[in-house]
């Protein structure tokens, strides 16, 4: 089943144009400047704290010179036939921008509808969830000089939602795992390890008791090995990948760990805890076409309104965008203000960071930092 193929069945020359055809293929900035000059980006302000984090990014960004157009959309859910669907509006505003930076969304309760992000993941295949976990230098937690990238597969596993119930208080959950999905999942995260300089990419997997969906798994990365020769490749069960990153972290600073869904899921969560939490933590949702960057925290119901919300998040996320819009120059200037200010004490700093600010204040504060 874990057959290798050998890294030298092609000639150099070969091997060098499919990893650039690659390159190419996989989850590449495809948009265009309107006639201002601008790109056109769809915001989905989201709920809760949504709307205030979003307006902080606007405000920020409008400070920043960013040459960027928002585009509002709103994506609260339909039915349509017992299945959630996103408003056609909102599909043909993501569409046409092949960007979007999302705020976090409350899925209603009670009415039938499936998980909002989960939906949107499904509706643009975004097969693909890229979730960086980075110190910050000024914000002390327990641990130091954690710099980790995640990368998840992010349309099927234990997430496919195949569920059924065979005989009163016996249930039955599928794992899907397919190797398109996984081939195109492990491409991006060798693609991901060339282009940000790590060269090395983990697979974290279970195939010692999963012989056969994580078995493909880590078939799917071997093969895709012979085309990467510049990347090492390694292998890691998700027990003792567990184990080892909370005992020290900067062992994984310099690679890509990819993984199936839901180990993902609650790997990238445990990463986030690494650093201050998910409101120091950016994410990426990669597609074929579509792209859609997001706060990954909650929707924080009991503080919005209140000029409490942290939007650290949602910025550190829109910088993610502007890398992969190759707006790089702008990306940077506002994730140094971000670092600056949140280093800067704790007046300038929110209450989850320890901190006394509100949301305007911390705004002005970055923007001060630009």
């Amino acid at each position: 089943m874990f057959k290798l193929q050998s890294r030298n069945q092609f000639s150099p020359l070969l091997r060098n144009s499919l990893t650039r055809n690659y390159a190419a293929a996989v989850a590449k900035f495809q948009g265009t400047k309107n006639a201002k000059g601008n790109y056109t980006v769809t915001m989905i302000e989201g709920d809760g704290i949504g709307v205030e984090i979003s307006e902080a990014v606007k405000d920020i960004y409008k400070a920043a010179k960013v040459p960027i157009e928002w585009e509002a959309a709103d994506v609260r859910p339909l039915l349509i036939n017992g299945k959630t669907t996103i408003p056609e509006p909102a599909v043909k505003s993501i569409n046409k921008n092949l960007v979007a930076l999302k705020g976090p969304l409350a899925t209603p309760v009670g009415k039938g509808h499936q998980s909002l992000n989960l939906t949107l993941r499904r509706t643009f295949n975004l097969f693909a969830n890229v979730r960086p976990c980075k110190s910050i230098v000024g914000y002390k937690t327990p641990y130091d000089n954690v710099d980790t990238v995640l990368i998840r597969e992010n349309t099927e596993g234990e997430y496919s939602g195949i569920e059924h119930v065979i005989v009163p208080g016996v249930v039955q959950s599928i794992k899907l795992i397919t190797r398109p999905a996984s081939e195109k999942v492990i491409r991006y995260a060798f693609q991901h390890a060339i282009s940000t300089g790590r060269n090395h990419v983990l697979v974290v997997h279970k195939a010692s008791i999963m012989k056969l969906s994580d078995g493909l798994f880590v078939e799917v990365a071997k093969e895709l090995a012979s085309e990467y020769p510049n990347v090492k490749l390694s292998f890691e069960n998700l027990d003792n990948t567990s184990l080892k990153l909370v005992q020290n972290p900067s062992q994984y600073n310099n690679l890509v760990m990819v993984m199936p869904n839901l180990y993902g899921d609650i790997m990238s969560d445990l990463s986030s805890g690494l650093i201050g939490g998910l409101g120091l933590t950016p994410s990426g949702n990669m597609g074929d076409k579509v792209s859609i960057f997001e706060a990954v925290h909650g929707s924080a119901p009991d503080i919005a309104g209140k000029g409490l919300a942290n939007p650290t998040a949602l910025l550190l996320s829109s910088c993610m965008m502007l890398r992969h819009m190759e707006l790089n120059d702008h990306a940077s200037k506002i994730e140094e203000a971000v670092y600056k200010t949140i280093a800067s004490g704790p007046e300038n700093r929110t209450k989850d960071l320890k901190g006394s600010s509100s949301t305007s204040h911390y705004t002005e504060q970055v923007i001060k930092n630009l």
